[in-house]
């Protein structure tokens, strides 16, 4: 992960962190479900975000570096593993 990126998705991951902590009081306390429901929501999100971040960063310094790079099996991996993670997602 490039240096720029770390600190921005460590503390993406941290609120998180501090959301789930938050439901999981609300659970403890009772709380309406649909209020749970909306912060599981804002959770889901936010991992989204931080996921979108980190493959954002995959494909410029990883991929790319291998792509524009002179070692063909390198690029072959790279693709195929990009190809293996869009499949995942998908799912």
């Amino acid at each position: 992960m490039q240096t720029d990126t770390k600190p921005k998705v460590l503390n993406r991951l941290s609120r998180i962190e501090g959301q789930v902590r938050g439901i999981a009081r609300m659970v403890e306390d009772d709380r309406y479900c649909v209020d749970l429901l909306t912060q599981l929501q804002a959770v889901r999100a936010a991992l989204h975000r931080v996921e979108t971040e980190v493959l954002r960063d995959h494909l410029d310094h990883c991929v790319m570096g291998a792509m524009t790079g002179d070692d063909l099996e390198d690029r072959k991996a790279k693709a195929s593993e990009l190809i293996e993670l869009l499949a995942r997602a998908s799912r």
